[in-house]
């Protein structure tokens, strides 16, 4: 049985050229870039809570680190480290090497370095912690949407909780769809380089990420501005065919594990907007707009004929 060290020497262990010093001391050194600010978030990922226990290892690898990028991407940060601690029931080669391998596939693809950890025995619990940087005073926040605000939502809400829901027996997907949601859910593609054109362009006004659905994480928005929100539900992307409308929308508003970015952005910056879809090849959905509170209400839902639909529940709560 390989020693603690051993498991981080072998599988953990890889240059860190954005560091001063990178895994093998007490801590790592690292250093700004000038005139910027750190953006520091961290998650983790329970067996049980959080993906099944036959979940592919290399896929769990990428997907836990790819929910923390997700957090960079919707201040418009620059990913640039992160640290991995995390509990092991054994120190199984197989599953180690596969999981190192899915983490260092997403690390190299959004330009991240690990540099630091720890592991322990234990259930299977993974965290990450990520540092990223943006100028000082132009991170996106959450805090900044304004009346007359139009509402967008990038990529395919939605797919990922119909993977789950098929993984779990409560739905039964076609074939070619069914691949396509078990991809968003296990392998989700953190919207890095939207965030950045967002900040870098100054697109948007507040922003977020999904990961419990887009109703909860956009009533984030709503109650840091103390604004409200109309929703159109036929401005969201066409549900699939085959699929109960009613499960499809209950996936797309509340189903969560997206880590797509819900931005607010004024109306005049419309065309721009289409036209960084189009750069980043990554659909851009209007789907409502930012109004005055009333009292404690935040979100009204509109169906296509302008009629107001209820809300069933808002997303995922881990202690509901």
């Amino acid at each position: 049985m390989p020693s603690e060290f051993d498991v981080i020497r072998t599988y953990f262990s890889r240059p860190t050229p954005q560091a001063v010093l990178g895994p093998g001391d007490d801590c790592a050194l690292l250093v700004p870039s000038a005139g910027c600010e750190l953006a520091i978030t961290t998650d983790m990922l329970v067996e049980g809570q959080h993906f099944l226990p036959d979940t592919d290892p290399r896929q769990l690898g990428w997907k836990a680190l790819a929910v923390n990028l997700s957090d960079l991407a919707a201040m418009g940060a620059k990913p640039r480290w992160a640290l991995l601690a995390g509990s092991l029931p054994e120190a199984r080669a197989q599953w180690l090497a596969a999981f190192s391998e899915g983490v260092f596939a997403c690390a190299s693809r959004y330009g991240v370095d690990l540099v630091g950890g720890d592991t322990t025995r234990g259930p299977l619990n993974l965290c990450f912690t990520v540092l990223g940087e943006v100028p000082a005073g132009e991170a996106l926040r959450r805090d900044r949407a304004v009346r007359g605000d139009d509402l967008w939502i990038s990529g395919w809400p939605g797919l990922a909780a119909m993977g789950l829901a098929h993984l779990q027996g409560r739905t039964r997907l076609a074939e070619t769809l069914a691949k396509r949601c078990l991809a968003a859910l296990q392998q989700p593609r953190p919207r890095v380089e939207l965030g950045l054109e967002l900040r870098v362009r100054r697109l948007a006004n507040a922003a977020i990420d999904v990961s419990d659905g887009v109703l909860a994480d956009l009533g984030h928005i709503l109650e840091r501005s103390a604004v409200a929100a109309e929703i159109h539900a036929a401005q969201l992307p066409s549900r699939p065919a085959g699929v109960d409308p009613l499960f499809a929308r209950q996936c797309q508003l509340a189903g969560g594990d997206d880590y797509e970015l819900v931005f607010s952005a004024a109306p005049a910056k419309r065309l721009e907007l289409a036209a960084l879809a189009a750069e980043l090849d990554l659909p851009l959905w209007r789907f409502g707009e930012v109004v005055d509170a009333v009292g404690d209400r935040r979100l009204t839902l509109l169906d296509e004929d302008g009629q107001e639909l209820a809300i069933d529940g808002q997303g995922f709560d881990h202690f509901a």
